[in-house]
This record gives C-alpha cells, structure tokens and sequence, in this order.
C-alpha cells in the first residue's frame, strides 16, 4: 500500500508540474481535485479508444507515448504523438458524446492520470478554478494544433523535419519511422532520405 501511495504522489507531482504551464497552481490548489483523477496504466500496444467508441477520458501522459490517428485508404494517418506533459483525448467524441472517428493507441507502456467526463463537470462546477483551468488548457490546445497546421503548409519538408528531429530527437528511437513520416506528413521514403542526410552530418 506505501508502494502504491509513493507511485500516485510521483504521479500527481509530475501533474502539478505540468499544469503549471497553463495557469498559477500550487500543491494545496491542486489537492482538492485530487478524488476526481485516477492514475491508468497500459501495455504498449493497447488501444485505449477505438472507432466507433465514446472516449470517456481527458488524460495527460505521465510516462510513454500514445497516438492519435485515423485510418484512411491509403492508409493511417497520424493526427497527435503524446508524450509526457501532453494531453490527449478523441476531442469530438469526449465533449459531444459522440462515436470516435479516431484511434488512441500506447506506443510504450504509459501511465496516465485521468478524468472522466461526469467527474470533470463535477469538479467544474464545484471549483471554478477547475473550470478555469479547463479553459486555459483547452485554448492551448486549439492554438497548438492550428500552428503545426499551419507549420505544415508553411514550412518545407527538409526544415520540418529538421526542426522536428532538432527538438524531439528522442522521438527517432521511441518511435517507428513509419509513424513518424505520417506525423510529419512527410512520405516514408523521403523521411528516410533525410534521416539518411542527418546520420552523415
């Protein structure tokens, strides 16, 4: 039971961390929200949401990686790679309650701290520090994504990928080239070229 107290202590820490990069928290103002977040731990390879399921969870990775990606006919398309400090959910599917239109998926073993859909409105509507938490995460959330958008359309693919590497160059080793192409929206074959330019500098 210590074991198990000490592991969910680290965890919460780390969150604490983490949040904090969104709005001014302290241990004691986080601690109220505590009885609503649950610690989740997966395998690597386990699908946490599938097509045609309702994500139940607002999570934000511990430790490992999970991805978000949509099967399409020429195949998958890699929409987010979460690693440690990101949030990640099937956005459309948690706050509409609807079927999900894409698959979420551990890449490594994970650990997760987690919120329900019932128990986050719970807790929105009991602290407004919540709620106001929420929306600062939420609104980096959309700003992060329509700038790799735009990063995408804008940048070349020689200096995204470079920039890419450059900044996450662990991701060349937790991740498969495959899934990181896609990511990129770089095709395989020249995500390989340029590796391949990287390795001889």
């Amino acid at each position: 039971m210590g074991d198990k107290n000490l592991v969910a202590r680290e965890c919460y820490d780390q969150l604490l961390v983490y949040l904090q990069r969104f709005a001014h928290i302290s241990r004691e103002g986080l601690q109220p929200l505590l009885p609503y977040l649950e610690i989740r731990r997966f395998d690597k390879k386990k699908i946490l949401v599938n097509q045609g399921e309702i994500d139940n969870y607002l999570n934000i990775v511990i430790k490992g990686i999970v991805r978000k990606y949509a099967p399409s006919p020429k195949g998958e398309v890699t929409l987010q790679l979460a690693t440690e400090g990101h949030f990640i959910q099937s956005e459309v599917s948690f706050h509409r309650r609807e079927p999900s239109e894409v698959i979420l998926e551990t890449l490594e073993p994970v650990i997760l701290v987690s919120m329900q859909y019932d128990r986050m409105n719970d807790a929105f509507n009991t602290f407004p520090a919540a709620e106001a938490l929420g929306r600062a995460i939420v609104m980096q959330m959309f700003i992060k994504k329509d700038a790799r958008y735009f990063d995408q359309l804008k940048i070349p693919t020689r200096q995204r990928f470079l920039e890419y590497i450059n900044n996450h160059q662990d991701m060349l080793q937790r991740v498969p080239q495959k899934i990181l192409a896609s990511y990129l929206n770089i095709k395989p074959e020249t995500f390989s070229r340029l590796k391949h330019l990287l390795q001889k500098r």
